[in-house]
């Protein structure tokens, strides 16, 4: 049973996820919030895995929200609701801890896959946030003059994996994709993790954002 925390200023936006999750079996919404302080309590007073959160809240913004929550609560899973499909709230909220982003125009089985996904320890994006990713990712780094940080080689194969992360493929996707075996792929992941130094697939494509890796990476 993944037990949910829906944190949005919006009640019918609230009124309505609380009824979808009503007629699940493998969801229990445990409690509802409408502003960022009420989050801090009740997750105090409650087991929550997965936490609904809207990147804009009338006290505390979303972004700011996750990244305090990513101090105090490392192993609590954020999925950031939105109406804005912007690369700068998208970017900033995964760089504070999010591991996906969905718009608020979601529907039913969108939203169920995201959460268990999330819950998984993977990450899920809507479509539409998917493309605005790619397209700051194929923009690079043309606007600025700054230098890039250094990263360890990237395998051409690792980089194929890589893609299909950031795609939102499953592992098991992957493993069809590229005809390699599950194992493989766990592999490839875990070499990616170490490689980048982060602890996770969300970190994984935040940082394949913020440094356009698979843009700079050459084959």
């Amino acid at each position: 049973m993944i037990k949910i925390l829906i944190a949005d200023d919006h009640t019918m936006f609230v009124d309505g996820i609380e009824s979808i999750l009503r007629n699940e079996t493998d969801v229990e919404l445990v409690a509802k919030c409408y502003d960022g302080n009420s989050v801090f309590n009740l997750l105090k007073e409650n087991d929550i895995d997965v936490l609904l959160l809207d990147v804009n809240l009338p006290d505390i913004s979303g972004i700011d929200v996750c990244k305090r929550l990513r101090k105090e609560y490392p192993k609590l899973r954020v999925l950031a609701l939105s109406m804005y499909n912007e690369e700068s709230f998208i970017s900033e909220i995964l760089k504070n801890g999010a591991s996906g982003y969905i718009l608020k125009n979601t529907g039913r089985a969108e939203l169920m896959k995201a959460i268990q996904l999330v819950h998984e320890g993977q990450t899920y994006f809507s479509d539409a946030v998917t493309q605005t990713i790619m397209k700051s990712m194929v923009k690079g780094n043309d606007s600025s003059n700054k230098k890039k940080k250094e990263f360890p080689k990237i395998s051409r194969r690792e980089k194929e994996v890589l893609q299909l992360i950031i795609e939102e493929f499953t592992t098991q996707e992957i493993a069809n994709q590229l005809f390699i075996s599950l194992k493989t792929v766990e592999s490839h992941r875990s070499n990616l993790l170490a490689k980048l130094n982060v602890r996770n697939t969300a970190g994984l494509v935040r940082l394949t954002i913020e440094n356009n890796l698979l843009d700079t990476e050459k084959k």
